[in-house]
């Protein structure tokens, strides 16, 4: 978010660039009391969310219960998703709902036929209450199994605005500009950036970003779809670019062992925590509802942010992401996961996450005065506007194998890329060959 002094700047350049902030609020109390017809049910809702997030989406699990009677329970899966659900389904234990963060997940769920297409209610609501591309993220083969409830815009970069002004200098526009700043914020005593690459998908996030200013969106469609090798020349040219900030020891907060070591709130921490050590950290407009949940940050005023900046020329990139609910049929309340996933599709859904920060929604019937202030009422409303051209998460769309596993693919290669940047093009033969294995199972 932008402070309310650079507020007009601030919405003018992000109507120009997707974006996606979140800061704190309270809950708000659901409209109407509803006829309490899931009395004495309880559905069950599985998703990769902890800490605020988790105490979020509590909240509007809460307001679901408060609406129909049904009671509720969420399990954190961790990232292994797809291997939690999958063995909780052979156990005979499945989940009512899951929130998929990843549209090569519900891909791999729906053919293997676990997934329950989506009522006529839900159905309708997503035709008419969101753009066209978040119903085909949704779907399998025609049939929409997914809705997506909470969308992340993964192309803004997180600062210290005291870090930045006390090294005098602005928010870049460009990469190599960012890069030219970091080292002026590194001189004045703060690392430039926290990088979280014990999380592997932040580097993915890393990666993408660069790729699509760099390739741009064909080379991008292409190479999430894999018909385009990650032996490609794009693909090394990224990676060098990338290399270039991860091997820079000035760059990056206690250097490429220290990064490998910390973990994505913990790359917050450094910058928005009681003792700073980086300046700058970059991940998606959940970074906010970090910041302020956790280290009690005035969004706008301690933390601000600046959209991800072109690269070689390039358009600055729009990289989203989101969760989407699936029910499975092999869950003990699929009826009134159903229910559930029906409520998660309206607009007095989202508006108790919206109110409670760090939530951006795709809905667009959400009335715009539900999120907490007007840099995030303004980029919400650029989201919607967005439509059709956001470009989805590369990784998301992958096979779990290759981008979505904790330990291996994508994530485990770039990891090993962060600790040795030195040969990008061998790098790039490994993922083409993780890659290949995985598209193919």
């Amino acid at each position: 978010m932008m402070r309310r002094t650079t507020l007009l700047t601030g919405c003018t350049a992000l109507a120009l660039a997707l974006g996606a902030t979140a800061c704190g609020g309270g809950p708000v109390t659901p409209a109407g009391g509803g006829d309490k017809a899931l009395a004495g049910r309880t559905v069950t809702v599985a998703g990769v969310w902890t800490g605020s997030e988790q105490k979020n989406f509590q909240k509007v699990l809460d307001a679901f219960s408060a609406k129909t009677g049904a009671k509720t329970q969420f399990v954190s899966t961790g990232d292994n998703v797809s291997t939690v659900v999958g063995s909780k389904i052979e156990g005979g234990n499945a989940p009512d709902v899951v929130m998929v963060p990843q549209v090569g997940v519900l891909q791999q769920f729906a053919q293997k036929g676990w997934l329950q297409p989506l009522s006529t209610t839900a159905q309708q609501t997503i035709g008419a209450d969101f753009a066209s591309v978040w119903k085909n993220y949704g779907s399998v083969d025609g049939t929409l199994y997914g809705l997506y409830f909470k969308a992340a815009h993964k192309s803004t970069v997180w600062y210290s605005p005291d870090a930045l002004a006390q090294a005098g200098v602005e928010p870049p526009k460009t990469y190599d500009e960012m890069l030219k700043a970091g080292h002026t914020v590194s001189d004045s005593g703060l690392a430039a950036f926290a990088v979280a690459g014990q999380d592997g998908w932040t580097l993915t996030d890393w990666f993408e970003n660069i790729y699509l200013s760099q390739a741009g969106p064909e080379k991008y469609d292409a190479l999430a779809a894999h018909k385009l090798k990650w032996t490609d020349a794009s693909v090394v040219e990224a990676l060098t670019t990338l290399g270039k900030l991860f091997k820079d020891k000035q760059l990056i907060a206690g250097g490429q062992k220290e990064a490998l070591n910390t973990d994505f709130p913990g790359s917050v921490e450094k910058v928005f925590g009681p003792e700073p050590k980086a300046g700058m950290v970059y991940e998606g407009d959940f970074v906010a509802g970090v910041a302020h949940d956790q280290f009690g940050k005035t969004i706008g005023q301690d933390a601000d942010f600046f959209a991800f900046p072109a690269v070689d020329g390039g358009s600055a990139p729009v990289v989203s992401g989101g969760d989407a609910a699936v029910v499975l049929k092999d869950g003990k309340n699929a009826k009134a996961g159903m229910k559930l996933l029906e409520y998660l599709a309206t607009p007095e859904a989202a508006a108790v996450w919206a109110e409670g920060g760090g939530f951006l929604s795709p809905n667009k019937k959400l009335d715009l005065a539900s999120y907490g202030d007007d840099v995030t009422r303004a980029t919400a409303k650029s989201l919607v506007a967005a439509g059709d051209s956001v470009r989805f998460d590369m990784s998301d769309q992958a096979p779990a194998a290759f981008g979505g596993t904790k330990g291996a693919g994508e994530w485990k290669l770039l990891q090993d890329f962060l600790g040795d940047p030195s040969d990008p093009k061998a790098t790039a033969e490994r993922l083409e060959a993780a890659a290949a294995k995985a598209y193919q199972g």
